[in-house]
């Protein structure tokens, strides 16, 4: 049930879609860009995303990963920087559930020199 969550939360991330990932959060949820800050509240986090100005990123999933209250997806993908340039980043999320809602996101991004992966995986 939570990985179908996380699929859902990452198929409304890859539309830009925020309401979509929201709608899964817990009111009180608390997302953590590791490096970077912390956003708490659905509230919060909706004002912050908005505030982004930005197309969404493309990302590929490399695996999803479900034990417990936690879900882990990891993968990599591409964001365009404040001088338009595409570059690329690998990442990890860690979800907690609480009660079938998300009540914690941990993200570690970080930018590589790789080549992000296709669609395709190749």
């Amino acid at each position: 049930m939570n990985k179908e969550i996380v699929e859902q939360v990452n198929a409304s991330f890859a539309e830009g879609n925020v309401e979509g990932f929201l709608s899964h959060c817990a009111d009180d949820v608390v997302w953590t860009m590791v490096g970077n800050k912390t956003t708490k509240g659905k509230k919060a986090i909706q004002e912050w995303l908005a505030s982004m100005d930005a197309e969404p990123p493309k990302f590929t999933v490399a695996n999803i990963i479900a034990e417990g209250h936690f879900v882990t997806a990891y993968g990599d993908m591409t964001m365009k920087e404040k001088d338009g340039q595409v570059a690329p980043y690998a990442y990890c999320d860690i979800y907690r559930f609480r009660n079938g809602k998300i009540a914690e996101l941990t993200s570690f991004v970080i930018k590589t020199e790789a080549k992000a992966l296709t669609a395709s995986g190749a």
